[in-house]
């Protein structure tokens, strides 16, 4: 009876373990998946460490050029400030995340089926699609003071004006995500049998979801940057409240502390749209 033995037992015999490998090769294995773990937190700590480092160089800019406080304070008096300041930043921050949510959420669920009705329908395309696009060329800050005649002082402006602001852009992006499928994966789902509702639930959505997230990003920063202006243009109440008051009286400590709280929250809003996308789109993960 003839012994075959692969090319890998023949080295294990050779080498004295049987086939397995070395002793020596397993601590190098170890040191090289515990080398991989160190570069990936390594890599996940960037922005935060980027973060730290400009905080550390407006410091140091602040104390090696002498720059006095009214022109632009430190991060220890913009600190000191947030904390002073605490119950008026986080009451008005309720006011004006009340009104982001409101006017953001108002977007998604408008402007993405409308998109897709203007993705899949020729007929739409020219009738919808033309006056959503005289509308956006109208400029949004001179209609705004119009907003307060119409609807007062209240929240129901500023909503409004967040939504003119943050609709086209998601709606442009709806519009390319929804036409991004190939036509011969249509055909194909065709030939297979599925129906309207299976294709569009396993090819066509899927494919569009990283470019609306894409332009759900994008309307996120501007809807924080709406929500401000709207309350620029006329409030009692808000962030956009507390920050003109204090240029205005030339408190540049508490209107840093309001820049900053307004970068915090831009910067939840931001990782609240990444994990969503992260959630609805696994497929994607790998890419990440």
């Amino acid at each position: 009876m003839s012994l075959k033995l692969s090319s890998r037992q023949v080295d294990g015999l050779q080498s004295g373990n049987g086939g397995q490998p070395g002793a020596a090769e397993r601590p190098k294995a170890r040191s090289s998946a515990g080398l991989r773990k160190l570069k990936r937190l390594g890599w996940n700590l960037l922005p935060p460490l980027t973060f730290v480092a400009i905080i550390a160089i407006w410091a140091a800019a602040v104390r090696v050029f002498d720059i006095p406080a009214y022109v632009m304070p430190g991060p220890g008096l913009v600190f000191s400030r947030l904390v002073e300041e605490y119950p008026q930043l986080w009451s008005n921050s309720i006011v004006t995340v009340t009104e982001i949510v409101w006017g953001f959420g108002l977007t998604i669920v408008t402007a993405i089926p409308v998109g897709l009705v203007i993705a899949l329908s020729p007929l739409a395309k020219q009738v919808v699609y033309p006056p959503l696009m005289f509308l956006q060329l109208v400029p949004k800050i001179a209609v705004a003071p119009l907003f307060l005649v119409w609807l007062g002082f209240g929240i129901e402006s500023k909503v409004l004006l967040t939504v003119l602001m943050t609709f086209f852009p998601l709606l442009l992006a709806s519009v390319s995500g929804f036409q991004i499928l190939d036509n011969r994966l249509l055909y194909l789902t065709q030939s297979m049998g599925a129906s309207s509702w299976q294709t569009f639930r396993y090819l066509r959505l899927p494919s569009a979801l990283p470019v609306i997230f894409s332009g759900i990003k994008t309307s996120a920063t501007i809807a924080a940057t709406a929500a401000i202006v709207a309350e620029f243009v006329g409030a009692n109440k808000g962030l956009g409240y507390v920050l003109l008051r204090g240029t205005s009286t030339m408190d540049i400590g508490l209107t840093f502390a309001v820049i900053a709280v307004l970068t915090f929250i831009g910067i939840a809003i931001n990782y609240i749209v990444e994990f969503a996308e992260w959630a609805m789109t696994p497929w994607q993960r790998d890419k990440n």
